[in-house]
């Protein structure tokens, strides 16, 4: 999720704003609609190996640790359904440049968290040796 997401942060996002006027809402739709199919099995899938990873944690891998992944992970969900979403909701309606920067700013946390869960998960490797 994270190259995606930093996909979606620099080029997708960004580029929303070149999206002819009468043609955006359409084209923000089908965004949404085709983007949940490549982003919800990911999504599910690594909230099911976080919440595995405090459930059955490994005795190598640090509790705290897998619990701060797991919170990571949460913040992400919430950031998601609270901030991104209801953007789209606008958007969907036609182009919005309000709803547009908020999505682009707000969406740095959702890219920073998952680069944080990255690393998180490189230790992870490190800690299973």
């Amino acid at each position: 999720m994270t190259g995606v997401i930093w996909f979606v942060q620099v080029v997708h996002y960004p580029l929303m704003a070149n999206v002819a006027a009468d043609r955006f809402a359409l084209y923000e739709q089908l965004h949404t609609q085709r983007t949940a199919w490549v982003v919800m099995p990911p999504m599910l899938l690594e909230l099911g190996t976080a919440i595995a990873l405090v459930a059955i944690r490994p005795p190598t891998l640090p509790v705290d640790l897998t619990w701060l992944g797991l919170g990571l992970l949460a913040t992400i969900w919430l950031s998601t359904f609270l901030l991104q979403v209801p953007q789209h909701t606008i958007l969907q309606q036609g182009f919005d440049p309000r709803a547009h920067r908020f999505l682009v700013s707000s969406n740095w946390l959702r890219t920073g968290l998952w680069s944080i869960r990255a690393a998180l998960a490189l230790a992870f490797v490190a800690w299973m040796r």
